[in-house]
């Protein structure tokens, strides 16, 4: 027959070993001592191997089935706290999982940001994460595959859907340093732009299909997503527009060099949190929005990044030898 050890023996098991000493034990555990004997004797006897050598030692030691044990023995323990833990949160509404779906144009350390607190907030709550383009947050909200949205694009009414402004985000026309257009030394004309090549970024939800944003190249390269897109204009293939917050570092270091392109639309992209009317969120996905709307609230403007940028780049410019 197959040993069936109790969780009482084995916090029993956990509390001696940790302890060092059956008398430890029964004080931490507020037991008699020859109760705790008892249940470590019953414990040995259901696994048909002894734990402790006792003989000769003034304190019980770990045999090399003890130590071997009690590593599952803590495993299990911690299981059970977790389940613990999460029964507590289930009976005072805590969600059990939070499904999110987020834009590409949420900046990434905002995201980050968020999501360690909440780990750290909520432990016992799983996370199930979407990131994606253009129409697929609305998109995941609206289809149930999630809980919540932190995005732009709303790209239709829908009454059974609230959206509420949280933040901002915006698009920058770039292209590689080594590009003929980066060489243009003055602003640039829709006639500058048209014959090269222009990546522009496919909404796998369908939501936005016949409708292109800021589109201005007869010649298009259409991707999947913004990574993609990111490294091959990183690369020189193309120019395009890509989020202020994924191309920053590019920026300063010159490996992008932005567009003075006024026929290409650079107003504020703005972020909502989108949630189903009839499921309103509980406390650990109330509180993401709220991180979220903290957080995209104190994100730089258009003027604000392009000021920053320019005073980076005056300050790399060493000064002239007197």
């Amino acid at each position: 027959m197959l040993p069936n050890p109790t969780l009482d023996q084995l916090q029993v098991f956990l509390t001696v070993a940790e302890s060092g000493s059956f008398s430890a034990a029964s004080r931490v555990l507020n037991r008699a001592q020859s109760v705790i004997s008892y249940t470590i004797a019953n414990l040995e006897a259901q696994l048909e191997m002894p734990l402790f050598e006792r003989s000769g030692a003034r304190q019980p030691k770990l045999t090399e089935a003890g130590r071997a044990m009690l590593e599952d023995a803590r495993r299990l323990m911690t299981d059970l706290h977790v389940m613990r833990a999460r029964v507590k949160s289930l009976k005072e509404g805590l969600e059990a999982e939070v499904s999110v779906a987020i834009s590409v144009m949420v900046p990434s350390q905002a995201m980050v940001d968020v999501l360690r607190e909440f780990r750290d907030r909520f432990p016992s709550v799983a996370l199930n994460l979407t990131a994606g383009e253009l129409g697929m947050v609305m998109d995941a909200v609206q289809s149930g595959k999630a809980t919540i949205g932190i995005g732009g694009a709303v790209l239709k009414q829908d009454d059974s859907i609230l959206i509420d402004k949280i933040g901002h985000s915006f698009m920058i026309p770039v292209v590689a340093a080594n590009h003929p257009l980066a060489q243009i030394d003055r602003p640039l004309t829709l006639s500058d732009v048209r014959e090269e090549v222009q990546l522009v970024v496919t909404d796998a939800s369908g939501l936005t299909k016949g409708r292109d944003f800021n589109v201005l190249s007869y010649k298009t390269w259409r991707v999947s997503d913004i990574a993609t897109k990111h490294a091959l204009i990183r690369g020189g293939l193309g120019w395009g527009g890509l989020p202020a917050s994924i191309i920053r570092e590019d920026l300063v270091s010159g490996a992008l060099v932005h567009l003075d392109l006024r026929a290409y639309e650079q107003g504020e992209y703005p972020i909502y949190a989108m949630r189903r009317i009839a499921n309103p969120p509980g406390p650990a996905a109330t509180w993401m929005i709220e991180a979220f709307r903290s957080r995209l609230s104190a994100c730089p403007n258009h003027a604000d990044f392009t000021a920053s940028l320019s005073e980076i780049r005056t300050s790399e410019i060493p000064l002239a030898a007197e």
